[in-house]
């Protein structure tokens, strides 16, 4: 008997609650790529349509003097996915949404009883929202393919002509959510997603499920260890002959002193890294040797090496790009010139230092022109302190 029937559960104020929520954000500018997979848990809700069931009773001559539904239960899911930038993810997962009922006592006296399971698998496109840095949002547009597996039982003065009706079929599904990242690897999901279904006798109808779950990013950044300072090892020196007196021979001319190190130098960041990049490229290691080069013999008490960028984009993505290309550009002196690593100060100020005048670049708008005129902005200083 096609009695069962699961309509849509409205969650128009949660998800418009939610969306209200993210409107009001800041956006914000970095975000990972990669692999990543996870597992949400939550609960599950559909409702069982009872008019249908009594007009069913009705056409077999039964009359519901009751029905009992069983509309909520508890559903998980599995998935992985790939997020191509900071803006947009593709997912494909499992899913188990768990089993709804109902029972309904009849007269003449009799009961008719009916559940059904559902669970499949699903391909979502997510188009991710950026609010901080650790905090996003996102909406997701998918396909499933879900198997329903129906199991109804009649006693009485009721008989069911199929007691085990089963269907699998494609069907959309929508959903929201948002996502905090306790590391670069590992962050909290939270979302409420609503799943197209055939409950197997001929209907269709939306299950809801709100969900928690965590999220794990493949090859996820670590903290940068801190370097260490490494001592010579000790020099065992010779114990000295008996002294053999001579005539001291005449005293040389002293050598000149060597040319002092410049105090400050400014580099090119558009000659030392791609853009939007903190890796040293091959020309800028050139330029960066000559001054290991000179550099060598030099007694100094400490390098300051500031990262500077233009005022182009978000102040909180800058500050970190310019302290990322700060600290890389003193990394490459340890290792090229031998510096110590305590005597190297490595941060970044973004745009907050610039080079041009006010005057000299007019517009807000991103152009060629723009970032052409602002190039002077884009730099590392490095500042060679107590000389001696």
């Amino acid at each position: 008997m096609t009695l069962n029937k699961i309509k849509s559960v409205s969650t128009a104020g949660k998800l418009s609650l939610l969306t209200l929520a993210l409107m009001a954000a800041p956006f914000a500018m970095a975000q990972d790529t990669g692999w990543y997979g996870g597992a949400n848990i939550g609960r599950t809700q559909a409702s069982i349509d009872d008019a249908r069931i009594t007009s069913g009773l009705l056409g077999s001559g039964l009359t519901a003097t009751s029905i009992t539904d069983d509309e909520r239960d508890r559903g998980y899911k599995l998935f992985g996915g790939y997020q191509y930038n900071k803006y947009f993810a593709v997912e494909a997962g499992y899913f188990d949404l768990g089993r709804f009922g109902f029972a309904a006592n009849t007269a003449p006296t009799g009961t008719l009883s009916g559940n059904i399971k559902l669970r499949g698998l699903n391909l979502d496109a997510l188009g991710i929202l950026p609010i901080t840095e650790k905090f996003s949002a996102f909406g997701r547009l998918g396909v499933t393919y879900a198997h329903t597996d129906g199991n109804f039982a009649g006693t009485g003065a009721v008989t069911v002509l199929n007691p085990s009706p089963s269907a699998r079929d494609t069907n959309l599904k929508v959903g929201l959510g948002v996502q905090y990242a306790f590391t670069d690897a590992l962050s909290l999901r939270a979302e409420i997603e609503r799943y197209r279904v055939n409950d197997a006798v001929g209907n269709k109808g939306d299950v809801d499920m709100a969900s928690i779950g965590l999220v794990y990013r493949f090859g996820g950044k670590t903290p940068t260890p801190v370097a260490q300072t490494y001592l010579p090892a000790p020099v065992v020196v010779a114990q000295a002959p008996a002294p053999v007196y001579v005539a001291p021979p005449p005293v040389p001319p002293a050598p000149p002193p060597p040319a002092p190190m410049p105090q400050r130098v400014s580099f090119s960041a558009d000659s030392l890294f791609d853009f939007d990049s903190a890796a040293v490229k091959p020309t800028g290691r050139a330029e960066l040797d000559k001054l290991a080069t000179n550099l060598r013999g030099v007694d100094f008490d400490v390098i300051n090496v500031t990262g500077h960028t233009d005022r182009i984009g978000r102040q909180a993505y800058n500050q970190k790009l310019s302290t990322q290309r700060a600290e890389a550009v003193g990394g490459y002196l340890v290792s090229s010139a031998g510096i110590p690593a305590n005597k190297i100060n490595a941060k970044g100020v973004n745009g907050s230092d610039p080079v041009t005048k006010p005057g000299d670049c007019v517009g807000t708008k991103v152009t060629p022109a723009l970032i052409s005129c602002l190039q002077p902005d884009r730099r590392v200083d490095i500042e060679v302190t107590g000389q001696r």
